[in-house]
């Protein structure tokens, strides 16, 4: 046992300088940031803003990759077959939090990955076209109490934030509405123009839309008014006690040697200050949002504890 004892401690005292070489030279080839959503869209654009600034301080590009579908969850879910060596990092939306009480999976959202640091999050609110006759949301209100489940409205996706947010007002209000599910902002966009739904619930990827007078904005979901929407009443304002934003960030396999870890998450920190970040976050309301990794791993286990509190409470809790 004692000389099985020498050999693991003389192992790991060999590997610990090729493990702090490997980190000192990272990366020496393109790095790939996972996306949660379709091109075109906001966190597309901003990702791909952040992205191209982090390329220029660690001297590799990273190259942004879109996984869109399942809620949001697939670039979470490319994590855990992918090497743990820094090459691979992926966007985190808070569906990956909840993603384990709806779906069986075979990985742990806190455990199995490595959290780097948040990046940014997004603003919510719900939408219709210019010409709807649902001018404001008592308009909207009454329609959908008229009109069981035929006032329909998508999201950009099943259990992601927007969905079970308006599901949550729907339980409050006693309303049925028609959810239409879509893989990221820029397709629900083309659907909502296209005359396809009647609403749309979204991150602020609708704000050029809104400018541009095609829709028109009933209610946003943060704790103050929007700036770039100051006549469109909160949640809070309605008599709904509901504050929705929705944190993100980066995370990396388990596994990942810390020294990596910490590369990434100083040279993403120092992006964020750049101004073609910030700039391109400004165009959907969006802020820099930054949480180191200790606060970031954090973050993540106590909104898991809060991700099943609502899930239980839509009842859609999935059967062991």
């Amino acid at each position: 046992m004692q000389r099985r004892h020498l050999v693991q401690l003389a192992a790991t005292a060999l590997a610990a300088p090729l493990l702090d070489a490997h980190a000192q030279a990272f990366p020496v080839k393109p790095i790939k940031l996972v996306i949660a959503f379709p091109a075109g869209g906001p966190t597309d654009i901003t990702m791909r803003a952040l992205a191209d600034a982090a390329g220029k301080i660690l001297g590799q590009p990273v190259v942004v990759e879109n996984k869109p579908g399942a809620g949001g969850t697939m670039p979470a879910q490319q994590l855990q077959t992918a090497a743990p060596d820094g090459y691979t990092v992926a966007q985190i939306p808070l569906g990956v939090f909840r993603l384990p009480y709806t779906t069986k999976i075979n990985w742990d959202p806190i455990k199995d990955i490595s959290y780097v640091l948040n990046v940014t999050g997004y603003a919510f609110g719900l939408v219709v076209p210019a010409d709807s006759a649902l001018r404001t949301w008592t308009h909207f209100v009454a329609w959908a109490k008229a009109n069981p489940g035929l006032l329909s409205y998508g999201s950009t996706g099943t259990m992601t934030s927007p969905h079970l947010t308006m599901e949550l007002i729907a339980q409050k209000l006693g309303l049925q509405l028609l959810h239409v599910p879509y893989k990221g902002s820029a397709d629900l966009m083309q659907a909502i123009l296209g005359g396809q739904i009647m609403a749309a619930a979204d991150s602020t990827g609708f704000a050029p839309q809104v400018a541009a007078g095609k829709l028109r904005v009933l209610n946003t979901w943060g704790a103050e008014r929007l700036a770039k929407f100051p006549d469109a009443p909160t949640l809070k304002e309605l008599g709904l006690d509901l504050v929705q934003n929705s944190p993100f960030g980066i995370g990396a396999p388990k596994g990942t040697p810390p020294a990596v870890i910490k590369r990434l998450h100083d040279a993403f920190k120092q992006a964020m200050e750049q101004e073609s970040y910030v700039t391109a976050l400004a165009r959907y309301d969006m802020v820099p949002m930054y949480m180191n990794s200790a606060t970031y791993l954090k973050f993540a286990q106590d909104t898991f504890t809060k991700e099943k509190a609502l899930v239980e409470k839509l009842g859609l809790m999935r059967q062991p």
